[in-house]
């Protein structure tokens, strides 16, 4: 049994949503009990303690949408790549990258994708998977690191035409095989979905096969309207705009997911909120792709359950929710919106999200909830209190606070060290892997 206190809980539990001087106690994976520190301590005096140190205690952050095959771009400079579109920015370096990308390569983002979101408190995360140089066992080898991590995940791999039908059709096995092994093992820590890229980049025969092939065993997760390339194809080859042609090809549903809908027009947004499909906001990444602002406050006023990623553009996110709000705002020339809808999605959305895959409550500290827990570094220098802890996150908090994570009653990093994991090794072999895939990107030893 775990007993953490000594400093301000976040619960967000709409019954309790704040305690001064709060705690939580643990019991293996699940949230046992919330309330005041001196009266747990007292209550629960064998339970090891963790000690807050003033800080701020809250649930474990979740991220909808992140590409861990990306882990290993960080300053990486493609020579002779400059980018004038978004199709150049796939085809010229994500794509490049992935066609590239061992087993190893993929297990080496992994590490670097799950250790950079445990020490900014993520520790749930939704991934959407690509390696065309080897695809079968990619998602098999993402789960072991998970695993090893101790981060909760639910995978997929990204099926495409876009490097010829032999290995779309090897994409559409490695989501079949991966989701069955899932189902069977019935694990609450990993799950799997059914990836698919842009729509520009699959044909309906493929919609077909992927829907053949998951049986029903899960829902898609896919990116649409991300880049003007899918309404135009859709318009030119198919006769309907995006959200249509998933419709038609019976993608949507409540346990399908949306990566971006930039260009998604207010029909298709009726079509997505009938449907129960979810949709998920990358803002960071939307910028830096040049590819427009997605209406999503539209779409939050139409009562579609949107939430909020990364897109591997950073493990943060409450960076990603910093850029969500001025993004918005700028988009609209409206000084005064957006503040409710941001944090609601980042903290009840993403929760409700992560709620369609994973049989017990996360994002929230309550009695039965998961026993994801972070201690945040942060000591104000202004009032804080239950009425403005969302003013702290938006201004003075950042993911690199976090000072110790525990996913699933089990804690991982405790004062901003791994406590299973032995970093130096991991590193190593990350950089070993970082060198071999710049190498065969430019053709040269680093």
């Amino acid at each position: 049994m775990l007993l953490v206190g000594n400093g301000r809980l976040i619960t967000r539990d709409p019954e309790r949503p704040y305690v001064e001087d709060g705690a939580v106690v643990l019991d293996g994976p699940l949230v046992r009990e919330v309330g005041v520190y001196p009266e747990l301590k007292a209550k629960y005096p064998q339970a090891r303690f963790v000690d807050a140190r003033g800080g701020v205690i809250m649930p474990g952050l979740i991220n909808v949408h992140t590409h861990i095959y990306s882990g290993l771009a960080r300053g990486l400079s493609i020579d002779g790549f400059h980018p004038t579109n978004f199709f150049e920015v796939l085809d010229g370096q994500w794509w490049y990258i992935d066609r590239h990308l061992t087993l190893d390569g993929t297990r080496a983002c992994a590490y670097a994708t799950a250790l950079e979101c445990i020490r900014n408190g993520v520790t749930t995360l939704f991934d959407h998977h690509a390696s065309f140089c080897e695809i079968t066992g990619s998602l098999f080898a993402i789960q072991d690191v998970c695993r090893e991590a101790g981060i909760r995940a639910c995978l997929c791999y990204e099926v495409s035409e876009r490097d010829g039908m032999a290995k779309c059709g090897e994409a559409i096995r490695e989501n079949a095989d991966f989701a069955r092994w899932c189902r069977e093992r019935d694990d609450d820590m990993i799950r799997a979905m059914f990836g698919g890229h842009a729509l520009f980049t699959l044909s309906d025969l493929t919609f077909e096969a992927m829907v053949r092939a998951n049986a029903g065993m899960t829902g898609f997760h896919i990116h649409v309207a991300e880049g003007m390339d899918d309404v135009y194809d859709s318009l030119r080859n198919y006769g309907c705009r995006p959200v249509n042609r998933l419709l038609y090809n019976g993608i949507l549903g409540e346990k399908t997911l949306l990566g971006h809908c930039i260009h998604v027009s207010p029909a298709e947004m009726d079509l997505i909120r009938e449907t129960g499909t979810m949709v998920v906001h990358n803002p960071e990444s939307n910028m830096g792709n040049a590819v427009g602002c997605a209406p999503v406050l539209q779409m939050y006023q139409k009562g579609i359950l949107i939430g909020l990623g990364t897109d591997a553009y950073t493990h943060d996110m409450l960076e990603s929710l910093k850029v969500l709000l001025p993004m918005q705002r700028h988009h609209l020339a409206q000084p005064g919106v957006g503040w409710g809808e941001a944090t609601g999605m980042l903290f009840d959305h993403n929760a409700k999200i992560a709620a369609r895959y994973f049989k017990k409550p996360l994002g929230i500290l309550a009695e039965g909830a998961t026993a994801d827990v972070i201690v945040m570094d942060y000591k104000p220098f202004t009032p804080f209190s239950g009425e403005n802890v969302d003013g702290h996150m938006l201004f003075g908090m950042e993911g690199r606070c976090c000072r110790t994570t525990i996913i699933n009653g089990r804690v991982v990093y405790q004062d901003r060290e791994f406590t299973a994991l032995d970093e130096e090794r991991i590193n190593a072999f990350c950089m070993e892997q970082a060198r071999k895939l710049w190498g065969a990107l430019n053709h040269r030893t680093y």
